[in-house]
């Protein structure tokens, strides 16, 4: 009988299919065709330049094994890529292999890939070329380690951040997800763990990219016939660091390919370091998929600083910029401003601003009369600790009662509904939430406001408490 590529690639094909997985099968071998056979050179078309790495990475052996059975010793194997043509309905081209870069299938020679001899996959920054070191990274330079304080509220981010900068890809920290509110230096320490990266690893490639230019990326090349290009790009990447990766909620397609992309760098042992306003459990409209893979690794809070940390941020930042100022005023202001660094910033340059254009020495005294808006604006700011207050004053229920771990009913009631309004008029996290009422976990705080809600809609003195409130919170903002 007279052999043929697809008679060839069928014989292979049940050789394969019974030394892998009935969902590897599928996924990596139903979608290649056998083109030509020319001798012993088998030539087999793959749908994209990743279906061939993926191939060469993880199933060569057994290729080889299997097309020697068939085609003997001698055996050879040609890829035809297909590749997207761009702005065409044209029919797909291919990009060959040829078989001079393939040498005999001897078990020696096959431990190296081949190489491809087209770079065509375009980059979405519009850097020229595929090399690694034509990749700009986009970090900011001066988000470095040096300049990010550490404290109690952002230790374990910045030790798991340092343990990566060693090691990328090699800790337990992969991914590493880094959550806050606002302004408290998820976004730095982002990148100052891809600059550490590319000092200690200069052969890597790191790129940083916020979620909302990912899915515009995403989208123009959608549009534009170039989806393999733009997925192939990113699973280049040695170390992909993605900030505000709540932004892809409500993003299905985005959602998909970035899954797809996550998956593939994970596999490979690169390190992936996500940056999100809020925990993985309490983003909403993502598939539990990513929500899952988010989780693998490391989940990593940073908390609104505390006093020594934001005193210790203000005298880095004045020495930094090359000012002094008193003691009395740095304190004054420390103690003052507490949501967030860039607050605290925000009120340092104020403070500068006003003394060298009224040209007056700072004094603990101008610092209060010119910061009194900014502070007083502060103070308005609904904490939790506030609404801990407005909820026991209003059912005469001292603090320390709610934070107890009696299950009296109306104690329960009162801790109940400091969670559910914490909930809705902060940025707090819900294992924060719970761990600043009464030290409970994130699950406690699900429950309490589940609960709130269904009493607010079947009991009307209940939703009486909860209008009352709300007007006294609200009052507040």
């Amino acid at each position: 009988m007279v052999k043929t590529a697809a008679s060839v690639w069928s014989n292979c094909l049940k050789f394969i299919s019974d030394n892998i997985s009935d969902q590897a099968y599928k996924t990596w071998f139903e979608p290649i065709r056998a083109i030509k056979l020319d001798q012993t050179i088998l030539t087999i078309q793959v749908p994209s330049k990743f279906f061939y790495e993926w191939l060469e990475e993880h199933y060569l052996k057994l290729l080889k094994i299997a097309l020697q059975k068939e085609l003997g010793p001698d055996a050879k194997l040609v890829y035809s890529i297909v590749m997207e043509k761009k702005f065409t309905d044209k029919e797909p081209y291919t990009v060959k292999i040829p078989s001079s870069n393939r040498e005999k299938l001897k078990p020696q020679e096959l431990d190296a890939p081949l190489h491809l001899q087209n770079n065509s996959v375009q980059n979405p920054f519009v850097i020229p070329g595929l090399q690694k070191l034509k990749i700009d990274s986009q970090l900011n330079v001066k988000f470095d380690f040096n300049s990010f304080i550490e404290g109690d509220a952002n230790r374990l981010a910045r030790s798991a951040g340092k343990a990566i900068a060693v090691k990328p890809g090699g800790t337990a920290f992969n991914p590493l997800f880094i959550y806050s509110g606002v302004g408290l230096g998820k976004t730095h320490l982002a990148h100052a763990i891809g600059l550490e990266v590319k000092d200690k690893h200069p052969e890597k490639t790191v790129l940083y990219v916020s979620m909302d230019r990912f899915a515009h990326q995403y989208s123009e090349a959608s549009r534009s016939n170039n989806r393999n290009d733009f997925v192939h790009f990113y699973q280049m990447i040695d170390v992909l660091i993605i900030d505000d990766v709540q932004l892809l909620s409500g993003k299905k397609g985005t959602q998909d390919v970035f899954f797809h992309i996550f998956n593939h760098l994970h596999q490979r042992g690169n390190q992936l370091i996500l940056t999100s306003d809020k925990p993985p459990v309490d983003i909403q409209d993502m598939e539990q998929r990513l929500i899952s893979r988010f989780k693998w690794g490391l989940s990593a809070e940073i908390q609104p600083p505390d006093y020594q940390l934001r005193y210790n941020i203000l005298n880095h930042i004045l020495e930094e910029d090359g000012f002094e100022l008193p003691e009395d005023v740095v304190d004054y202001i420390a103690k003052s401003v507490k949501t967030n660094v860039r607050e605290l910033v925000g009120a340092k340059n104020t403070l500068v601003a006003q003394s060298l254009l009224n040209r007056k020495e700072v004094t603990l005294e101008l610092a209060e009369k010119v910061l009194a808006n900014h502070i007083d604006h502060q103070r308005k700011e609904i904490s939790i600790d506030y609404i801990q207050n407005v909820v026991c004053e209003y059912f005469k229920i001292p603090l320390e009662k709610v934070q107890s771990k009696t299950r009296k009913r109306d104690i329960v009631q009162a801790r109940q509904l400091a969670m559910y309004f914490a909930k809705q008029y902060t940025n707090a996290s819900l294992a924060s939430i719970g761990s600043q009422i009464g030290n409970r976990d994130h699950a406690t705080v699900l429950h309490a406001c589940k609960t709130v809600r269904n009493l607010s809609d079947t009991d009307k003195v209940f939703k009486g408490y909860v209008e009352d409130l709300k007007r006294k919170i609200g009052s507040e903002s």
